[in-house]
């Protein structure tokens, strides 16, 4: 079976000129040429504006259909653009899989008067006021749909916070004072109680809230034929909800299969265990962890010891859960989470993980394409195209591991029959130019070898033990196949 790869078609600059979708169906012929297998589109729902990347979310069942907020199409096109260009993916053998914003609503359509309280920023739990009554964001009545697809009108009543009194022109979190109300349990407990995060937050006790989210994930999986999601923060939603959410969908679409991935952003291995715990590993988990051990050896250079990278990552403790990435949406420059891994160890860190055994990879729009913006940064496509290409057609087979050394590492991969010359030994450093000796199997005896990469230019000739002593630049990245 060939080499899964995940790649997310967006980054945080996309222009707002609502051919995003358009784009994405023209690509996909290229996204299957080298070898991706599934992609990962932002937030398709109406959003608070035309501009908001789609976190800001307003219509669940708003994909780009009615003329709400000021538009018909998203930021990145319309619902018949975006219905092309998933046929033009399942066209190409790729799955979809739809980024889901089902923490918080914004851009409501009126305002309501309710009890509220104020509480700390840095500890939800800690009161900062009596019960008052205050007039906020939380009326939503989608006069631009009407009850098409669904007649349920939100209000007070299916929050538990949100951040601005209208009557003071204040800005805070407020806790909003009800029957059966509260911040939700199991959720992070970052700040005390991390429900609340931004906008009007979602109350999923509330059981006409409950009914209608679930109520829709069937809806989006069948209406877009989707074969996904990447829920979004969900380290603010309560496990359960998660867990019976993605439980009834499965259950109740066309699909045989609808695969999901969390954003839990936690660097911290046992909370991310902990949640994987919480929904019976009903998702899988983006390696946070290893992200930052990336930004760390980047920033660190020969004094990080290479051999630790992987201590401490999902992807070495539960690899059949652990989406693996280098840099996404969130951690590029300027963004909240902003962690960018430094360029000269970008080709280092992609390596560690497309041409490894665990992991699902996941490449970033924003690394192949580039970013937009007022700060551009110019995608590393050749580079990418490179390694996805020895993910596509050489990384295959058992994987012998040489991360013994805090400088230089490697790898090999064995190879399976299936793919023809497949097999490579991969080594990198973090500091000097250095060599590795490592086995690449006796039945390869007398083969020559070369760097795909093209940072080497000697040929190394594997010895009648199938052993072969092979070298890597300082700062760099080498990758040894046999020599056609």
């Amino acid at each position: 079976m060939a080499n899964h790869t995940l790649f997310q078609f967006f980054e945080w600059h996309v222009p707002n000129d609502g051919n995003h979708w358009k784009g994405l169906k023209n690509e996909a012929e290229h996204l299957a040429e080298i070898g991706v297998s599934a992609v990962w589109i932002p937030p398709a729902t109406k959003a608070l504006t035309q501009e908001d990347a789609g976190y800001g979310i307003y219509d669940l069942y708003d994909l780009g259909e009615f003329n709400q907020k000021g538009t018909v199409r998203t930021k990145y096109g319309t619902k018949e653009e975006l219905i092309e260009a998933i046929e033009e993916l399942h066209n190409n053998g790729i799955q979809v899989y739809l980024d889901v914003v089902l923490n918080h609503k914004a851009g409501a359509d009126g305002t309501e008067r309710f009890m509220a309280q104020e509480v700390a920023v840095d500890n939800r739990e800690e009161v900062l006021s009596k019960p008052y009554e205050i007039e906020g964001w939380t009326k939503f009545d989608f006069s631009g749909r009407g009850e098409k697809y669904s007649d349920f009108k939100w209000n007070w009543t299916h929050f538990t916070g949100t951040d601005y009194n209208a009557e003071n022109d204040k800005s805070s979190i407020y806790k909003i004072i009800g029957e059966n109300k509260g911040w939700g349990d199991e959720v992070d407990d970052e700040f005390g109680n991390y429900d609340y995060l931004m906008f009007a937050d979602i109350d999923y006790k509330h059981p006409e809230v409950y009914k209608e989210v679930i109520n829709w994930g069937v809806w989006v999986v069948n209406e877009l034929n989707l074969d996904g999601f990447r829920l979004d923060a969900i380290k603010h939603i309560n496990d359960w909800f998660i867990k019976d959410f993605l439980k009834y969908v499965r259950e109740n679409t066309e699909k045989e299969e609808i695969y999901a991935v969390g954003e839990y952003w936690r660097g911290e291995l046992g909370v991310l265990q902990q949640h994987l715990d919480n929904v019976d590993y009903g998702l899988d988990l983006f390696d946070v962890a290893l992200h930052y051990n990336f930004c760390l050896a980047a920033e660190e250079g020969r004094n990080y010891d290479f051999s630790t990278i992987f201590n401490g990552t999902l992807v070495e403790n539960n690899p059949l859960h652990a989406v693996t990435f280098v840099d996404n949406h969130d951690s590029q420059p300027g963004q909240s989470l902003e962690s960018w891994v430094e360029d000269w160890f970008k080709p280092l860190a992609y390596a560690l993980i497309l041409l490894r055994k665990d992991g699902y990879p996941c490449v970033f729009y924003g690394d192949y394409y580039g970013i937009s913006g007022e700060e551009p940064i110019e995608g590393k496509r050749e580079m990418l195209y490179k390694l996805l290409e020895l993910r596509k057609h050489y990384t295959y087979g058992l994987q012998e591991d040489y991360l013994n050394h805090p400088n230089v590492i490697g790898w090999v991969r064995m190879g399976e029959e299936e793919f023809e010359d497949s097999g490579a030994a991969v080594i990198m450093s973090n500091g000097d130019e250095g060599e590795k000796v490592m086995n690449v199997g006796k039945h390869r005896a007398g083969e020559c070898w070369m760097d795909f990469l093209g940072n080497r230019e000697e040929v190394i000739t594997i010895d009648e033990e199938g052993n072969g002593c092979f070298t890597v630049n300082g700062g760099s990245l080498s990758v040894w196949v046999k020599k056609k």
